[in-house]
């Protein structure tokens, strides 16, 4: 599909705008080791069991891990955990993860230099992730993206969750434009799923994340390395 008619773009967060293995899976390893007083046998069943593959070092493009909110992390875990209430869990993920991501994550590029570049092609920018508002709002802060995103949504913000529509169209109400004007840009096939729901104009792949270009290619318009190559594209 042609990028011609694109006036926005809709970001994942995790996978898209940072590398998700450098960013993600130290801080998947320190919350799963904090919550059993770090006791690996129980650490490596809850990475498992959420779509970590020891032996590859990759992650099931569609578990929890890789695509999930951070409730559905937290129904993995669970077994592993008696005792624990579910919504108490979700929250201290949230949390944690939140606090997190002001600290350390990697990002794929100088996020801020091209975030400029896009608004002043006109462009109106999105982050869509299942990770929660707070703490998309925090990375957007951190990594100076105020007054460059006109739309942030989590998977707790009212619009549902990937691959359902809901983001992409709080998006496009947002900003008053028409899914078909919006490239959303992913990591995930889920996230390629929820632009084909939405209707969006454009599905773009990206390989900082969880998915092969194998995988991606099954679901996207087009497939990039990382972000970088995004204006090359549009």
């Amino acid at each position: 599909m042609s990028s011609t008619g694109i006036r926005a773009i809709l970001f994942d967060k995790d996978g898209t705008l940072f590398d998700f293995f450098r960013t993600w899976m130290p801080l998947y390893e320190k919350l799963a080791d904090l919550l059993v007083g770090g006791d690996r046998a129980r650490i490596e069943r809850m990475l498992r069991g959420s779509g970590y593959d020891p032996a590859t070092g990759r992650l099931d493009p569609g578990s929890p891990l890789a695509a999930g909110s951070n409730r559905s992390i937290a129904e993995s875990w669970i077994g592993e955990l008696p005792g624990t209430d579910l919504e108490a869990l979700t929250r201290r993920m949230d949390a944690r993860f939140a606090e997190s991501l002001t600290l350390n994550p990697v990002p794929v590029t100088d996020l801020a230099a091209l975030f400029g570049r896009l608004k002043r092609r006109g462009l109106k920018l999105g982050v869509a992730t299942m990770d929660s508002h707070a703490a998309a709002a925090a990375a957007i802060e951190t990594y100076k993206l105020v007054g460059l995103v006109d739309f942030v949504a989590g998977y707790d913000s009212g619009h549902g969750e990937k691959p359902g529509p809901g983001m992409v169209h709080a998006f496009c109400r947002m900003i008053e434009l028409p899914e078909r004007s919006v490239a959303v840009v992913g990591d995930t096939p889920h996230d390629m799923e929820m632009a084909r729901s939405a209707g969006a104009g454009l599905a773009i792949g990206v390989l900082t994340g969880a998915s092969s270009r194998e995988v991606l290619a099954d679901y996207a318009d087009h497939v990039l390395a990382s972000i970088a190559e995004l204006e090359r594209l549009l």
